[in-house]
């Protein structure tokens, strides 16, 4: 770091990226994205959009947020559009906390949410997993702060039911409850239908995963007029074009072709039940996952040793180095082509390692 930065991010610990390699081709399995192309709608009208990109993009997105309020059920006025969900969960961490009110999240969860604070310079508490990793709704119940959930979470993959989502957001109504559904879409059930019974409700998705576009950069965040409104208030004050034009295009192409997403959401569910029977006739333990990710670890080989393993043989994961988890690894959940190929590399794997 340079002398100049200021002393509040000089002990700042940035988020990691999983790998994006190109000394070779990899199957990435690493980083949660689809096998599978955006929709050919949402790549035709964004080629038509590249056309205009001499203009700003339109900084209220009328006609995606027209279309996403449709495609979920509430009015415009429930929806905010994001670069990428990271940017409305950064939004929230911003308009929710402060000094008095500490952002509250599980010890295991998506990283980011201890950056968020941190380069906020926000307070915030970890409450641990329980044992077998699933959401600690009692603790939580007693917490003050803003509560952050990721459901399913990750990067175990487990869900918590609708009702205890619910039994969170009903349990204190001077309280935000931050639901971030990056992997709704793969098993779960959206806590958007209790945004119209509770106002301290904000749930939180992504396009990245489930429609394909990742490299677009679009999310979006949807609660009462009030929350949206205070989450206009920041990012009119930040970056009022977050969403350009071709990226805005592309998502009013992808909701516009709900039989393609329905269909892929569809085969990532058959190859996840595909490589969990697998794994498991090799010895895996896995969470039960209702991501588009498995969670697993095998006893007879580290979770380290396995990611260098598969690395050698050209296949990415992701591993993570912390104490309650270094003997896992996840796994993306791929077409059902590279499932079968992970299978057949980790066979070979513990065939000359065991």
């Amino acid at each position: 770091m340079s002398k100049f930065l200021v002393n509040k991010y000089k002990a700042l610990e940035p988020y990691t990226p999983g790998e994006q390699p190109r000394e070779r081709k990899y199957l990435k399995l690493n980083t949660n994205e689809s096998p599978f192309p955006p929709s050919e709608k949402a790549i035709a009208l964004a080629a038509e959009e590249a056309k205009r990109l001499m203009l700003y993009s339109d900084p209220e997105c009328k006609e995606l947020s027209a279309k996403m309020a449709e495609t979920l059920g509430v009015k415009t006025e429930n929806v905010i559009l994001t670069n990428g969900s990271d940017e409305v969960l950064n939004f929230a961490f911003m308009a929710y906390c402060d000094e008095n009110t500490p952002a509250v999240f599980p010890d295991i969860t998506y990283g980011f949410y201890k950056v968020f604070a941190a380069v906020n310079a926000l307070p915030y508490k970890e409450i641990p997993l329980l044992s077998d990793f699933s959401m600690p709704t009692d603790a939580l119940l007693l917490e003050k702060g803003t509560l952050f959930i990721a459901n399913p979470n990750a990067p175990t993959g487990l869900l918590l039911p609708l009702s205890e989502i619910e039994r969170l957001v009903a349990s204190d109504p001077s309280r935000i409850v931050v639901v971030d559904e990056a992997y709704i879409d793969f098993g779960g059930e959206s806590a958007v239908s209790l945004i119209s019974k509770y106002d301290n409700l904000l749930v939180t998705g992504t396009f990245s995963k489930s429609r394909s576009m990742a490299g677009a950069r679009l999310g979006f965040g949807v609660g009462s007029p009030a929350l949206i409104a205070d989450l206009h208030r920041i990012r009119y004050s930040t970056n009022p074009y977050n969403v350009n034009r071709m990226t805005a295009a592309a998502g009013i192409g992808a909701l516009s072709d709900p039989e393609y997403f329905e269909e892929n959401c569809k085969k990532i569910i058959e190859a996840r039940a595909y490589a969990v029977e697998a794994l498991a006739s090799l010895g895996f333990t896995m969470t039960d996952s209702k991501a588009n990710f498995l969670f697993a670890r095998h006893e007879k080989i580290g979770g380290a040793e396995l990611y260098a393993a598969l690395r050698e043989k050209g296949v990415l994961v992701r591993h993570f180095g912390a104490e309650r988890i270094k003997d896992y690894n996840r796994i993306t959940v791929g077409s059902m082509a590279e499932m079968q190929t992970l299978v057949k590399l980790i066979k070979e794997i513990l065939e000359e390692k065991l």
